[in-house]
């Protein structure tokens, strides 16, 4: 029985070694998954500012909608709305694009053509707190519209211009329901005239040409045909059919960043948990605990050798 008591104080040792070395480490994995955790959605607040700076109507909202301008908005400021938590390296694209429309309001707007665009990305800096006097913040200002136009407000860094390729987007139209930009947080719209597609605001037309014929003549009518044709083709309609007002929302998503490269591991796949946390080497630990109750194996065997 005395003799046994070796072999039973390393096996206890050799439990107690693997225990204490394993508890650290997968309290280190989860603080490490903790800290380094993908960034969540954040709410913005905006609010108008003339070109002194001075607040134009209401104060900071989060407000979304549609907004019918008596005066185009002219600066537009944006911050993180208070009593968030913003991690380090979290950042927040919001963007303000001015388009031309067909008509004054969504229901009217026709397709879109964007004529200006502006980018701010918002960070834990940009976070509202309780004393924000003499603060300043980020603004987004566009060229104002001459005539039918939209002024939109949304959380990312998408151009939806209608071109091709990463960075772009579709055009806003009503008509086809296509309900650009994404995550829109507020929108504005209004005007007093048509937009003259591709003509210049300062260009004087012909006094030949009347205002009216917005196209040219159809080729080698016959005599008496009527050209209802041609009419059809070249005129949009007078009352654009409705579609579905898109929808806003102030939470907007952060921005795309490029994931670190995973460390290589010897099986090829996922890495093991000592790669993705603290880095220990559980490998080593094991090893060792498994030494110590190779050992104590040892002298339980030599033991009873002896008294054989």
């Amino acid at each position: 029985m005395a003799r046994s008591q070796p072999a039973r104080f390393l096996a206890t040792a050799a439990a107690a070694f693997l225990a204490a070395t394993a508890a650290p480490l997968i309290g280190t994995t989860a603080a490490h998954a903790q800290e380094g955790g993908a960034c969540s959605s954040a709410t913005v607040q905006y609010r108008l500012v003339d070109a002194d700076g001075k607040v134009v109507g209401a104060d900071w909202s989060s407000q979304g909608g549609f907004h019918q301008w008596d005066t185009v908005p002219g600066t537009v400021e944006v911050r993180l709305a208070p009593g968030q938590s913003v991690g380090e390296g979290c950042s927040y694209p919001v963007s303000l694009a001015e388009y031309t429309t067909e008509g004054p309001n969504w229901a009217s707007s026709g397709r879109q053509e964007m004529i200006d665009k502006a980018t701010v990305h918002l960070t834990a800096k940009d976070v509202a707190g309780k004393d924000d006097d003499g603060r300043t913040w980020q603004k987004l200002s566009v060229k104002a519209p001459a005539c039918f136009g939209q002024i939109d407000l949304y959380g990312e860094d998408t151009a939806y211009d209608g071109k091709e390729g990463e960075g772009h987007g579709p055009l806003p139209d009503v008509r086809a329901g296509v309900l650009t930009p994404y995550h829109l947080i507020a929108a504005w719209n209004g005007g007093d005239k048509r937009c003259e597609s591709g003509t210049p605001e300062s260009a004087t037309p012909s006094p030949s040409a009347p205002e009216t014929s917005a196209s040219p003549a159809p080729s080698a009518p016959p005599a008496g045909s009527e050209p209802s044709a041609p009419a059809e083709g070249t005129k949009p309609p007078v009352s654009p059919k409705p579609g579905a007002t898109p929808s806003t929302n102030a939470d907007v998503p952060p921005a795309q960043a490029s994931p670190p490269a995973p460390k290589s591991s010897p099986s090829g796949g996922n890495p093991p948990l000592a790669e993705t946390g603290a880095g220990a080497p559980v490998g080593m630990l094991a090893g060792g605990a498994a030494l110590v109750l190779a050992v104590g194996a040892g002298t339980v065997y030599a033991s009873r050798a002896r008294r054989s």
